[in-house]
């Protein structure tokens, strides 16, 4: 059984792949900061390694990550560089409608980075793809949200969300030459309903959660619940049929 990791087979080798696997896992993640200890990068190589894990549980194809997002609570931070909604979602479409072309007919949209608006983008690109080919099955998942449910109550934090004890401890799991000392713990205090233009002096450390909870054994432990919970969902997902 040869893996699906689409960035490392060849023509031949994706083409005899269709014979095991019509699901995909098109990830998607950011390049936005994540506090002052760890990299830009985090939410694509969290989910990216998620998905391969993933895929060598159960086989399914893997798409090479999108590493930009929707960014609008950290746009203002130093490094966050993201995509406008528009151009966001025309590419996600274009994804989808790429992989249909190949032949893939499940897809799961899974995104590390979890920011309600770019969720929401992926949510109404697939509901548009619904509408437009009758023979697919979609969905899209909060990879962190995933992650949390699957973990239970390893997870110590109460609202860690970003930057904190989880995604800290996978990346210290992970990669850990990347993470670079701790920061402190915070929460933003955006106002409600209002939208404001000075993100950061609402959120000026980057960090949702607290990241001294932390542990590269915990990362680990995460990394490998989560994988096992979306080769499980895979499995349910092939057999859903719509009512």
């Amino acid at each position: 059984m040869s893996r699906l990791i689409i960035t490392d087979i060849t023509t031949p080798e994706f083409a005899a792949g269709l014979k095991q696997s019509r699901t995909i896992f098109l990830p998607f993640g950011s390049t936005e900061e994540h506090g002052e200890h760890l990299p830009l990068d985090t939410d694509t190589m969290q989910v990216y390694a998620s998905v391969k894990a993933a895929a060598a549980i159960y086989p399914t194809f893997v798409a090479p990550p999108v590493h930009y997002g929707i960014c609008r609570s950290t746009s203002e931070h130093p490094g966050t560089v993201g995509l406008s909604p528009a151009t966001f979602r025309a590419l996600v479409r274009d994804l989808v409608k790429g992989y249909y072309k190949q032949g893939l007919r499940n897809f799961i949209l899974i995104s590390g980075h979890a920011g309600k608006t770019h969720i929401g983008a992926l949510i109404e690109v697939g509901e548009e793809v619904l509408a437009d080919f009758s023979d697919i099955r979609l969905a899209v998942i909060n990879e962190y949200d995933f992650c949390c449910r699957a973990a239970g109550e390893l997870v110590e934090v109460a609202g860690d969300s970003h930057a904190g004890e989880v995604e800290t401890s996978r990346i210290a799991h992970l990669f850990p030459a990347l993470v670079k000392g701790t920061s402190p713990r915070e929460f933003p205090d955006f106002p409600e309903y209002i939208l404001v233009r000075n993100k950061t002096a609402y959120w000026r450390g980057g960090v949702w959660g607290d990241p001294a909870f932390a542990s590269k054994a915990k990362g680990e432990k995460l990394c490998q619940l989560t994988a096992q919970a979306l080769a499980d969902f895979v499995r349910r997902f092939e057999d859903f049929v719509e009512r």
